[in-house]
């Protein structure tokens, strides 16, 4: 059976060519794809193509790149590798897009996901000229069925003075339910409460829908999600994890969360899934739930072994493996997983409410619990900060993993100041590492040094004891102390010498 069931939108079927063709130099475009998830497999690297073409006859195509996060190489990777992005946001993961935007090529715009879509919806960034957003299919009404991520794509499809579709039919027909696609979202003064009060709630439509006037192309294509597998989980990582565990199975012995727990957020990587498969091996953990941006390898775990009960997200970040089983069984699992817009599922006012838990992975933290999630070294853009904010500003209470040391060694992830400020310390309240935990809550900056040193490595240790003893006598106030002469020293020694540690 086709996937492009409406006689309307097959009268405008044509090739990844053919509708690039259709994209103007300068154009702001708004792409389908969350964490390498649902992202126009065909249209981006046709457009690439025609920009290669037109430099290689003294023409010039620049066009500015919105998304929900990041996409695959085969779309963010070969838009900038063709030059052919003057600006991009929010968040991205490509190499080669992040090479472009460290050498100045791209004007990138970090920006929180909870905003990203407001920002184009309320005009901030100008016009969108074009979305191109991959479905699954076309119903015979002209109704949408999204594929593996929602994102933006109501944004954009809202959005945009043109509109080129990709029915993908790699992508699950049984995706069909699992979406729920909440859009009474407005400009103030317009806004009304969003009446979802439980992780699981279905609050929206199930379907997408465009007006059928500013579609200009529907390009069938059949391609699977390029998925990064993940590593196996090293003993840092396992370490990490059950440190994460054990801290909330003690809250609750506390009686600060149910024994339930509250809604899970965790943030992609190998060690959010180290968290999970902590919460998968323990015997006192059941009945769960997620609110979150991804479901991950770990979050399909610990619903095939009957311990979360519901996952609410905006995309799926699996591993090729959990990719294909997810296509196979989604009928199964959509009685479980509910995939949101992200200006839903990163909303703060819910996050607060619903009480998540939020864990993000971050480069560095301070001796004050200040994090650092986006800058290498300062300067040096890695990903970007996508949700880590809206989750951590909103939880109820909000940590940060990583290991100790990063580059054999040569880097602590513990340092007397980060190099940059994403995360302040007034909005984290646990920092763990392999070393132990690091539990922030209700202590003034010279105590919470004293917890953070607990968790950096040996080796870093009394290297971070010495600078706070400098501190406390050359500070010109004892409240938060620096010496500001060598607060970023170590990172200095690092770029000069290839290592935080004294030669």
């Amino acid at each position: 059976m086709s996937r492009i069931r409406s006689p309307q939108f097959q009268n405008k079927i044509m090739s990844a060519d053919d509708a690039a063709a259709l994209i103007n130099d300068g154009d702001q475009l708004g792409l389908s794809g969350f964490t390498g998830s649902g992202y126009p497999k065909a249209v981006p690297g046709a457009l690439s193509r025609r920009v290669e073409a037109a430099r290689a006859a003294g023409d010039d195509l620049r066009i500015g790149l919105c998304t929900g996060a990041s996409t695959a190489p085969e779309c963010d990777g070969e838009l900038a590798g063709a030059g052919a992005v003057s600006f991009r946001m929010p968040y991205q993961s490509d190499p080669v897009m992040r090479n472009a935007i460290n050498a100045g090529d791209i004007d990138y715009c970090d920006i929180h996901l909870s905003h990203s879509g407001p920002v184009v919806r309320h005009g901030f960034l100008g016009s969108m000229d074009v979305a191109v957003v991959e479905v699954t299919a076309i119903t015979e009404s002209g109704a949408l069925i999204p594929s593996s991520s929602i994102g933006n794509n109501n944004v954009w499809l809202d959005s945009a003075k043109k509109v080129i579709l990709e029915v993908n039919e790699w992508q699950s027909l049984d995706l069909e339910g699992m979406h729920d696609l909440y859009t009474e979202v407005h400009a103030p003064p317009h806004n009304v409460p969003i009446p979802l009060v439980e992780p699981g709630d279905r609050i929206g439509a199930t379907t997408l829908h465009v007006d059928p006037d500013k579609v200009i192309a529907v390009v069938p294509t059949n391609a699977a999600d390029r998925n990064t597998p993940f590593k196996a989980l090293d003993d840092d990582s396992k370490t990490i994890g059950d440190f994460y565990v054990d801290f909330l199975l003690n809250e609750a012995k506390q009686g600060r969360l149910p024994k339930e727990l509250l809604p899970l957020q965790s943030g992609v990587g190998n060690i959010a899934n180290a968290v999970l498969a902590g919460l998968l091996a323990h015997p006192q953990v059941g009945h769960l739930t997620s609110y979150t941006e991804v479901i991950q390898d770990g979050m399909v775990d610990l619903i095939d072994a009957g311990k979360l009960d519901v996952a609410s997200a905006t995309a799926f970040s699996l591993s090729p493996e959990a990719a294909e089983k997810m296509n196979d069984r989604a009928a199964f699992y959509r009685k479980y997983i509910v995939l949101r817009p992200q200006e839903i599922s990163n909303n703060p006012e819910i996050i607060r409410r619903l009480g998540v838990l939020s864990c993000n992975g971050m480069v560095e933290a301070d001796l004050y619990g200040n994090i650092n999630s986006t800058h290498i070294m300062g300067s040096r853009m890695q990903n970007g900060i996508g949700g880590s904010a809206d989750f951590t500003r909103n939880a109820y209470i909000s940590a940060f993993v990583s290991p100790s040391t990063a580059k054999g060694g040569a880097i602590s992830c513990i340092v007397p100041m980060v190099s940059h400020h994403d995360h302040t310390e007034h909005d984290v309240m646990v920092v763990i590492t392999e070393q132990g935990v690091a539990d922030l809550r209700g202590l003034a900056p010279r105590k919470r040094a004293q917890a953070i040193l607990k968790v950096a490595h040996p080796t870093y240790r009394p290297m971070l004891e010495e600078y706070v003893e400098r501190a406390a006598k050359n500070a010109n106030g004892l409240h938060t102390p620096h010496d500001l002469a060598e607060a970023l020293s170590w990172h200095v020694r690092m770029l000069a010498t290839g290592s935080m540690l004294p030669s």
